[in-house]
């Protein structure tokens, strides 16, 4: 249980200072001054930044996140989001955590080892994300959910990011990039401000992991 920000890079410790002064000061300046929201949002943020990292502290954050923002959903309806990350996103973080301890690199317990996903894999995890999106859909349907198009194809993108993470693939992050956006359009309907900046936050810091994550998989094949 090392100190994850030691292993930071100057460029990685900006990125993450700057996503934290950008949640707080939406919060300092937004007429809505939702704290919950708020704390949720700098959580996840320090969770995306030790993932980009391949670091097993992002794991445990974005346990505690899920937490956090399935109540948030809960509280403007969207169902969808709640059940997807209580009730999946969150249960998937937990064995991707115990697939990162188990696979570290080279015995470095700060860094996972990459997997290079095979064909069959990458059918059988759009297949995978397919069948819970179709059974999701009746579920929010009968629930009443709101923006139920919206909330459904964000079923399909969290499937994608949490199951690519439990594989340790760097696509990883293109799938909650994409969930990211989803997610944008979903709060800007709600009008929720602090989670708008949040997810914009986030979707910056998911492209710096998709490419930092391209990079240790270069390293540690030519190692």
């Amino acid at each position: 249980m090392h100190n994850p920000f030691k292993k930071l890079s100057k460029f990685e410790f900006c990125l993450w200072l700057g996503s934290m002064v950008t949640v707080i000061l939406c919060y300092i300046f937004s007429p809505q001054r939702d704290l919950f929201s708020t704390i949720g949002s700098l959580i996840g943020v320090t969770a995306l930044i030790f993932t980009a990292k391949g670091n097993i502290w992002g794991q445990i954050l974005i346990i505690i996140f899920a937490v956090f923002y399935g109540v948030v959903s809960f509280s403007r309806q969207y169902y969808g989001e709640m059940i997807t990350y209580l009730g999946m996103s969150a249960p998937i973080a937990l064995a991707a955590l115990i697939s990162w301890i188990r696979h570290p690199f080279k015995g470095n317990k700060a860094e996972v080892e990459v997997k290079k996903l095979t064909p069959k894999t990458v059918v059988l995890t759009f297949a995978f994300a397919g069948v819970v999106t179709v059974i999701f859909y009746f579920i929010l349907s009968a629930l009443g959910t709101a923006e139920i198009i919206l909330s459904t194809v964000s079923v399909t993108t969290s499937v994608l990011a949490a199951t690519l993470t439990y594989l340790r693939s760097p696509y990883y992050a293109l799938g909650y990039a994409a969930n990211d956006l989803v997610l944008i359009g979903l709060w800007v309907l709600a009008g929720n401000l602090a989670m708008i900046i949040c997810f914009i936050v986030f979707f910056v810091n998911d492209m710096y992991g998709f490419f930092n994550w391209q990079r240790m998989q270069k390293r540690q094949q030519e190692s």
